[in-house]
């Protein structure tokens, strides 16, 4: 097979689609935190954006992508050299070599950003941008290698996570749970604080559910059934997700909410990523109510049982979800849907499960691990978190001096 226009159009568009997922999570995550410091999520965000593209054109794809069997894929590709226009075999046959290295920017942007939701409101802007960079450069482009990359270990061992549950939202989930232990609860916080403009909470979804679809149906690199199957499992996950956490609400609180149906949506859309290329439609809404079962514990029991502040619940949401769509894709992948992946437990071969709880336990503890070192190395050197004085003026005047509304509270 050769250079295809109808699937090279279909990933690039897909890319796009990935790319309006970071705007849609800044809206998200900035709708959620008080308004004194909403400008400084959605600056985290766009420095994302901005920063990681560049490390993954300069050498994070190199390191994620290039063909090696060690720690990390190589330098064969530092600047894209030698990513050319022809399709390279061992990812895509038919997209230009361009086209996925562009695709997978996407995914290497939206991954660290999802970790600002743990320490929101609380830390330097200029130390984060040295611990996204870090954390991109000695986390996730290993992981991203030993998952996906060409002699990367875990793939070999037969570790399936089809858009990222593993490589995107386990990573990010852990290393989520560990910068809000380490940074510590915010000040002044007597009880959770609701999100200061549910709207833009709303409309965040909104935009992450509509980009999700390339996010999942994109990571086929085709237009085939595969694709069609991960576009359509997308949807059922997330509509089942949204739904049963509101129903959870309803019986739990007496009354359901916006705020708990959109994340109920986004658990479910992170708990399908891993599966979404292996499993049917009756197991997505399956696995999207499971979704929402769990991540609400994680959410509204573990986390005020151990009074850890994830201020956006990026570890209650994602890192949970992550997990347990790895660990789901265990039980109800099946080969007839993919036959580049493996049958799950319910199909005869309950060892899926197995593999994939140990890609589980490799990624966390790595990730845990890492992250923490990161984290200790930026405070030591640079200081992470803000002064008391600034972060309850908030963040917005104090790092970046702009404020989001005429009147503060």
């Amino acid at each position: 097979m050769g250079f295809n226009a109808v699937d090279t159009l279909f990933v690039m568009l897909a890319a796009v689609l990935v790319m309006l997922m970071t705007p849609g999570l800044a809206f998200f995550y900035g709708g959620m935190v008080r308004r004194k410091n909403i400008l400084s999520v959605l600056m985290q965000c766009f420095m994302a954006l901005c920063l990681i593209s560049l490390q993954w054109m300069l050498c994070g794809y190199s390191l994620s992508f290039a063909p090696g069997n060690g720690f990390w894929g190589g330098w064969n590709w530092v600047g894209l050299q030698g990513v050319g226009f022809a399709p390279f075999p061992g990812y895509s046959a038919t997209i230009p070599h361009q086209t996925f290295m562009f695709f997978q920017m996407m995914f290497a942007v939206i991954t660290p950003a999802l970790i600002i939701g743990a320490f929101a409101e609380r830390m330097k802007f200029s130390a984060f941008l040295i611990f996204i960079l870090l954390w991109s450069t000695f986390i996730y482009d290993p992981i991203c290698h030993w998952v996906w990359g060409s002699g990367g270990w875990l793939k070999q061992m037969g570790v399936m996570d089809f858009a990222g549950g593993l490589v995107v939202h386990t990573s990010a989930g852990i290393s989520a749970l560990v910068t809000a232990i380490i940074i510590g609860r915010r000040k002044g916080l007597d009880h959770t604080p609701s999100p200061h403009n549910l709207p833009l909470v709303v409309l965040g979804t909104g935009l992450l559910w509509f980009g999700w679809f390339g996010f999942n149906a994109g990571s086929a690199l085709a237009v085939n059934s595969v694709a069609i199957n991960a576009f359509i499992v997308t949807n059922a996950a997330a509509a089942s997700a949204g739904l049963s956490w509101a129903m959870l609400e309803w019986v739990r609180n007496g009354r359901p909410t916006i705020f708990g149906i959109v994340t109920g949506s986004i658990a479910g859309l992170a708990t399908i990523t891993p599966a979404a290329g292996y499993v049917s439609v009756a197991s997505a809404i399956l696995i999207g109510l499971l979704a929402s079962i769990v991540c609400f514990i994680g959410v509204a029991v573990i986390k005020p049982k151990f009074r850890y502040d994830d201020s956006l619940d990026a570890f209650g949401v994602h890192g949970i979800g992550g997990i347990l769509g790895t660990l789901l894709t265990g039980v109800f992948a099946c080969s007839t849907i993919n036959s580049a992946g493996a049958n799950g437990m319910l199909f005869g071969n309950p060892k899926q499960v197995l593999i994939q709880f140990i890609g589980i336990l490799v990624i966390a503890s790595y990730t845990f691990i890492g992250t923490f070192i990161i984290y200790k190395l930026v405070d030591v050197f640079f200081g992470i978190r803000v002064k008391e004085k600034d972060e309850a003026i908030g963040l917005d005047l104090t790092q970046h001096r702009e404020r989001a509304y005429t009147i503060l509270e």
